[in-house]
């Protein structure tokens, strides 16, 4: 039986900046196991999540999610800038994110 995942993993590297100021309204992530703009151009459009644990408990869960999309490749190395509906926390920096399959285009 075959099984597949609904998400890929990723690292948050921290926000789009310059060489002293920061633009946290767009944040840069590595997708594990993509090495190129040809590869990262598959994940332009998808969801992405970032799912966190907070101290104090709301409709009986304490684990959070911030979601985002994948806007557009940066650099040459697999690099991939996305938006999230409200701007990452510095202390997500190094953190994982999970990038949904979905939208797909194929």
């Amino acid at each position: 039986m075959a099984t597949f995942e609904l998400y890929s993993k990723g690292r948050i590297l921290g926000h789009k900046r310059g060489k002293r100021n920061t633009r946290p309204n767009t944040s840069l992530l590595q997708i594990e196991g993509v090495g190129s703009t040809k590869d990262a151009d598959f994940y332009l459009g998808k969801r992405v999540a970032y799912v966190y644990r907070a101290k104090r408990e709301i409709q009986g869960s304490k684990i959070r999610v911030i979601w985002g999309r994948v806007t557009r490749p940066h650099g040459n190395n697999g690099v991939v800038k996305s938006k999230f509906r409200s701007n990452l926390p510095p202390h997500a920096f190094g953190a994982s994110v999970r990038i949904m399959l979905y939208p797909s285009n194929i």
